[in-house]
């Protein structure tokens, strides 16, 4: 049983081929064409937080290709203690071709995709963002081709969208540059978990931003506090400040940079208005691929499960 809880879960080859697939079902929605390559298919959606893009993405995603979605707070779905995490996985799985997670414990994902017998995709959790990251390369790549060798640059938290991108970075043989306050950059632990999986990856921390941005093919951010540090966005603000991506950072870059931001944005804080509405910035078309990439992945994951 294939399920996405990491971009860890994925070789190469096969981010490429859901990639492919994405792009091939966006031609077809462009088109005007809607292909019922899920007819009858449900996929459960379980969301301990609040979401806009990742809940309609994927609901949006599903009715395109003929499916149904259901969606169960947390709550519903007796993730406050009703019954364990395994009955509740067990039952879902007996319902639904995919159940789709959107968490705060990267475990509880996990075990769901130990018991549901059925795929299981992160939604987002505490420790990582797959389908962010991969909407992010699916975005990059329309803009940029290849991006083997291009130079993203992170200008945020090491949080779970940084580390996703990075491990994303290391399947399409992109660098990437975290830059951040000493203290958010990404763990230890984590930064010798991904060069060992890819020992090519050109991964690079500092706490410069202006020098980060030097030849940067891409400027991305994400909001400094994220749900469940709302406590910490006061000192996050103070600590932040030199980290705001504005039109003099984009202009630092190379002359055709693009600036992406996972959304929702707090403009005025990690970004100014300027830099969301800039000719540069591309975040709207990724926040569209979102369900381009949601359907892709979906239905990749469908078509391996079948074989198996």
């Amino acid at each position: 049983m294939r399920h996405l809880t990491s971009l860890f879960d994925l070789t190469t080859a096969e981010v490429d081929e859901i990639l492919k697939l994405a792009n091939q079902l966006k031609i077809e929605t462009k088109a005007g064409t809607r292909i019922a390559h899920c007819a009858g298919r449900v996929v459960v959606q379980v969301f301990e937080k609040p979401s806009l893009r990742t809940r309609v993405s994927f609901e949006a995603g599903i009715s395109q290709l003929s499916g149904t979605s259901i969606f169960l707070s947390g709550k519903e779905a007796g993730l406050d203690g009703r019954e364990t995490i395994e009955d509740i996985s067990r039952v879902l799985g007996g319902y639904a071709d995919i159940i789709i997670l959107r968490t705060f414990s990267q475990q509880l994902i996990e075990t769901v995709a130990q018991h549901a017998g059925c795929a299981v995709i992160n939604a987002l959790s505490d420790d990582y963002h797959p389908c962010q990251a991969l909407t992010d390369v699916m975005t990059i790549q329309e803009h940029l081709g290849d991006i083997t060798g291009k130079n993203i640059v992170y200008v945020g938290d090491g949080n779970n969208v940084a580390k996703s991108l990075a491990i994303a970075c290391g399947h399409l043989k992109a660098n990437i540059t975290i830059a951040a306050p000493d203290g958010y950059w990404l763990s230890d632990d984590f930064v010798n978990r991904v060069q060992k999986e890819f020992s090519a990856l050109q991964l690079t921390q500092t706490n410069n931003p202006q020098e980060a941005a030097t030849n940067a093919d891409v400027i991305y951010t994400d909001v400094w506090a994220s749900m469940g540090q709302e406590a910490e966005k006061e000192k996050r603000a103070a600590e932040f400040a030199d980290f705001q991506v504005n039109r003099e950072l984009l202009d630092a870059a190379n002359d055709d940079v693009l600036f992406m931001h996972c959304l929702p944005a707090r403009r005025g804080l990690e970004v100014t208005e300027e830099a969301m509405d800039d000719s540069r910035s591309i975040i709207f078309n990724q926040a569209e691929n979102r369900m381009h990439l949601a359907k892709g992945l979906m239905l990749w994951l469908l078509r391996q499960n079948e074989k198996s």
